[in-house]
């Protein structure tokens, strides 16, 4: 009888290269063509065998973080040391600021801080309230 598929990737083998592939920032579609099987075949997969579940997790877990981390520096800015010829030829190192990106600042608060940095107001439901301060604001005197 024919080993299923899933069963080599069951194997230490088989989950160090799914975990391998996640790390590498692979999406499951993308894994799922590596194996060669469906992606709906690895969502069975998931569900059906932990160990696979949990190696992808891990794997993802560890380019996140480090994505999550260059977000950061990037967003607040950081030092970096070059080195530069002089006109005599001597080499000579130098620290150079590199400063916060916004838009790395304005996706980091949008997506850590949304009540306080999203685009649009949320609609409280409370329309009327609205529509009467707009009707509350003076009307400019004309008469001089």
């Amino acid at each position: 009888m024919a080993k299923g598929k899933y069963e080599y990737w069951l194997t230490p083998e088989g989950l160090i290269k799914l975990e391998g592939w996640a790390r590498d920032g692979l999406t499951d579609e993308q894994i799922a063509q590596n194996i060669g099987i469906n992606p709906a075949t690895l969502y069975d997969w998931k569900n059906k065998y932990d160990e696979i579940s949990k190696t992808l997790k891990k794997g993802k877990e560890v380019v996140d973080y480090e994505v999550e981390n260059a977000l950061l520096k990037r967003a607040l800015g950081y030092t970096v040391k070059e080195e530069k010829l002089t006109k005599d030829g001597e080499v000579v190192e130098l620290e150079k600021e590199v400063p916060g990106d916004v838009t790395a600042q304005i996706f980091w608060l949008k997506n850590r801080k949304p009540d306080a940095w999203r685009d649009k107001p949320e609609d409280n439901g409370n329309k009327e309230e609205s529509i009467t301060i707009i009707n509350n604001i003076p009307k400019p005197n004309t008469a001089d």
